[in-house]
């Protein structure tokens, strides 16, 4: 069987109510309280994790166009030596066309002076080897003068001599 209690025990029984509840109160508030920091933390941190995800987002674009930078730094590197080669591939030949035309000139020259040269046969005269190489009997001064270091008189030349023959 319980006692029932006297007046000072019901008081106190009040006053531990009052006192519970009010604790009850300010313990719902603290944990309110604790909550809500607890929202504002967790969003600091969603906010702060957001902001180092867009960092990182960031740094990894920059990334990528140092990458593609350097590939386009490359890939110019080997057009310019591509070009370079191509170049030096059309100096080459130009160089070459320019020497097989002087080496052509030469040879040319040098068949043109042959050519100019004429050997006195028996019974030839100066008159008879201009009609015959110049086309004309009375072009045979032109060959006298061209000749006048090894012909003192044109009307006594050798057969076996060799005969600068002048430009038509």
């Amino acid at each position: 069987m319980a006692k029932k209690k006297g007046i000072l025990g019901q008081a106190i029984d009040a006053l531990t109510t009052r006192d519970e509840v009010q604790a009850a109160e300010e313990a719902k508030k603290e944990a309110e309280a604790a909550r809500a920091q607890a929202s504002r933390e967790a969003a600091a941190r969603q906010a702060a994790e957001s902001k180092a995800m867009a960092a990182e987002a960031r740094a990894k674009a920059a990334q990528a166009e140092a990458e593609a930078a350097k590939k386009a730094v490359a890939e110019a590197k080997v057009q310019a030596e591509r070009l370079e080669r191509q170049a030096e591939a059309a100096a080459y030949r130009e160089r070459m066309k320019a020497e097989m035309e002087r080496q052509a000139a030469e040879r040319k020259a040098r068949e043109e002076a042959q050519a100019r040269v004429y050997v006195v046969k028996a019974g030839d005269s100066l008159s008879k080897i201009a009609k015959e190489v110049l086309g004309d009997a009375r072009r045979w001064p032109e060959i006298f003068e061209a000749n006048k270091d090894q012909i003192k008189d044109p009307n006594l030349i050798r057969p076996g001599q060799e005969l600068k023959i002048p430009p038509k």
